[in-house]
Formats: C-alpha cells, sequence, structure tokens
C-alpha cells in the first residue's frame, strides 16, 4: 500500500471481500502504507488483477521475516487481524438531492457493499443490525442545511421541505428539528452501544449542534413557523456532544453556515497552501489512531464542503486529533470514544474536489485511485473489522 500500489482505493475492496470469503488477512500498520497480508489463495489472486490492484505472492520465509521485523519492540509498527467485515449503513435520504456523497461514492468504487437507511429506519430501530453508520451532507438541526437564502425557490428545496415535513408528522412530530434531534439521539445510542459512526461536511458539527441544543429552539420562522429562542445560546448543554464545546450558534438564518466550528468563513488558506498533516501514533499502543491514519502521504491536501475544518479551540481535550493544519489551527480529522463506540469526524465534502458546488457533477474516482484523501474513509471502514482491541498510551 506504498507508492508501489496501482489502486489503493480497490486494495480496500479486496481485503474487505476477503474477509467476507474468511480468509486470513491481517493489516501491516506502517508497513509498506499499511499493506494487508492475506492468506495465498488463488481465487484473491484472481480477483486482484480482476480489480487492477497491485499485489505480491510471498514465500513463507518472507512472510515470517516481515512478521518479525514488525514485532520488533523498537520499530513503530503492528500486525492486526481483520476477522469480521462491519456491515454498513450510509444514512442519506431516498429523495434525489444535487450533491453526491464521497463515502457512498468511494465504497461502490471500492465494491464495499452498503445499505442506504434514513429518519424512518432510524427510529424504527433499524441501525441495531448494523455496525458502522456514515453521516455526510446532513443538516440534524432542521434548518434545511441553511439553503434557505439561496435555493429557497428551487424545486429540490422544496421537495426537502415537503419530503421532511411529512417525515415528522408521519412519526409524531410537530418540526422537522424534533424529529431531527430523535434521529441524533438514536444515532448516539447505536454509538454509544457500540457502534462505529464515520462523519463528513455539515454531518459533524450540525449533529453536534442538534444534540447541544435538545429542549432549545434555535430555528427561525422561515424553518419551524415560529421564532428561534433568543436565549438559545446561554441554554445549549455541550456536555451532550461528541467532539466540540463552546461554540456560539450562526444566528443569521440567510448564512450557509450553523456556528462558529467551521473555519470555512474566516480562513485565509487557498487550494495552493490548504493542506493537513496526519499525526504519527505508536501502533502497538494506540492501534485505533493508527489504523485511522494509514495512508501513502502524510501531508494531505485539504478540500473545502459547508464544513470545511474545525476551529482546533472547540474540539474537546478529550478527543484525539488526527490531522491538523497547525498554522491555521484547524482540526480536519479526529476521533473519539464515547460509550462503547467509537466515531470519526472528518472535515470537507469530497477530497478530489476542492470546492464542490451544488449541483457539480459526482467525482470519477477512476481518475484518483490513488487519493490519500479517500483512503481516509477506508481506514475507517476497515478498522471495526480488528480483532484487538483499542489501547490507550
Amino acid at each position: 500500500m506504498d507508492e508501489d500500489q496501482k489502486n489503493h482505493l480497490k486494495a480496500y475492496g479486496i481485503a474487505y471481500w476477503a474477509i467476507k470469503q474468511n480468509a486470513d488477512v491481517s493489516w501491516l500498520l506502517n508497513y509498506r502504507g499499511g499493506s494487508f497480508l492475506i492468506g495465498y489463495n488463488k481465487t484473491v489472486e484472481d480477483e486482484c488483477k480482476t480489480r487492477g490492484v497491485s499485489y505480491q505472492i510471498l514465500a513463507d520465509g518472507k512472510v515470517t521475516a516481515i512478521l518479525n521485523e514488525i514485532s520488533d519492540p523498537q520499530v513503530n509498527m503492528e500486525m492486526v487481524k481483520l476477522e469480521k467485515a462491519p456491515k454498513i449503513a450510509v444514512y442519506s435520504p431516498k429523495s434525489k438531492l444535487p450533491w453526491d456523497d464521497a463515502v457512498t461514492m468511494v465504497l461502490t468504487y471500492a465494491e464495499i457493499p452498503y445499505d442506504v437507511v434514513y429518519d424512518d429506519d432510524v427510529l424504527k430501530d433499524k441501525l441495531s443490525a448494523y455496525d458502522w453508520l456514515h453521516l455526510h451532507h446532513e443538516d440534524f438541526t432542521g434548518q434545511y442545511g441553511r439553503f434557505w437564502s439561496a435555493f429557497r425557490n428551487a424545486t429540490w428545496y422544496r421537495e426537502d421541505v415537503k419530503n421532511q415535513e411529512a417525515t415528522a408528522k408521519r412519526n409524531g412530530f410537530a418540526k422537522v428539528s424534533q424529529l431531527k434531534l430523535a434521529v441524533a439521539k438514536r444515532i448516539k445510542e447505536f454509538c454509544t452501544g457500540g457502534g462505529f459512526l464515520f462523519a463528513m461536511c455539515s454531518g459533524t458539527d450540525s449533529f453536534d449542534i442538534a444534540l447541544s441544543a435538545e429542549g432549545v429552539d434555535i430555528c427561525e420562522s422561515m424553518f419551524d413557523g415560529d421564532a428561534a429562542d433568543p436565549q438559545a445560546q446561554s441554554k445549549l448543554n455541550f456536555n451532550n456532544t461528541f467532539a466540540f464545546k463552546d461554540f456560539k450558534l450562526d444566528e443569521n438564518p440567510n448564512n450557509y453556515e450553523f456556528s462558529d466550528i467551521d473555519a470555512t468563513m474566516s480562513r485565509t488558506l487557498t487550494q495552493a497552501n490548504d493542506f493537513f498533516t496526519l499525526f504519527d501514533f505508536s501502533a502497538k499502543w494506540d492501534l485505533v489512531p493508527t489504523m485511522l491514519t494509514q495512508n501513502h502521504d502524510k501531508v494531505i491536501k485539504g478540500f473545502m464542503g459547508q464544513t470545511t475544518a474545525f476551529k482546533k479551540r472547540f474540539v474537546k481535550a478529550s478527543v484525539t486529533v488526527l490531522g491538523e493544519n497547525k498554522g491555521a489551527e484547524e482540526v480536519r480529522y479526529l476521533n473519539g470514544e464515547i460509550g462503547k463506540g467509537q466515531f470519526t469526524f472528518y472535515g470537507g465534502h469530497d477530497p478530489e474536489d476542492y470546492q464542490h458546488a451544488v449541483g457539480d457533477p459526482p467525482t470519477d474516482l477512476n481518475l484518483h485511485p490513488n487519493s490519500p484523501g479517500y483512503r481516509l474513509i477506508l481506514n475507517n471502514v476497515l478498522f471495526p473489522a480488528a480483532k484487538k482491541k483499542p489501547q490507550k498510551t
């Protein structure tokens, strides 16, 4: 999985498929970019050829030498068995909206199966059938993505409002914000019970904002028919959130922003100097962050979204920062534990489209088979399969 790999993204699909076939699969952390070691089977070899994934056939003696190198206490490497392919759900509306989802695109490209779930499914406790859940360009605050100012007359926006209001009514809620809070709380229960949550773009901060605003009206009249609570800010409860604290709501409904967590509107970076660096962790002790940062590049090019990056001062001390732009004081990639589960938040919308706009065509991943930014997503897909439990240094 170093620079010699022709298709890093499809290699994750091979690993997932091999686990499903009950093959002997191990992840060699920090060895040649985080390579996968799979017990030889001609079917696996043929699958690699079919999918265009680079591989090497190793003699037993060579494998032993590699494992001896990895086991050396002085070397920052580790072998992790991957034993159970996680069952994957993607939280996404059934209706067609004018943007794509980086996670569903890369899962499809890597040939990793997933199911789509949405509000009705979550409220019917269907998450219990899954190990891993993804949230992407979503608004859990009930403000329809803050698209009112720019798109309130667009057909897709009107349809989205109509569909969400119908879902709220069908489930016994007077407002969409109440529906979305109930969904967010069910997702929190899924995670605290041992589930793995991965969120990108506005699926990150809007989720935490909704949890912090339980019992508080933060929606203006164009979203729910009545004014927001003028004391809403002082009533937020940051104990309810996963990753963020002490943030302030953006109280102007015309702004395409939920709070000051996101750095999009205040950052001075341009595409030419927008990068973030992945941290190095102890592979033998901090397994989860090591798995989540496996890559052939340590410096990743940035990309924007409704939520592009998280201002570091609002990230809770209990959260592990996986990648940041230190000079800009921006966190781009983070992980944390909640209850028995784990969550990862990744800022930005599409790792290979710097400024993806509403209505832009989806990225063709055939043009980016070695994308370091997309690899981070797939690290999250595979790490729940690991046998060993995370340890803290």
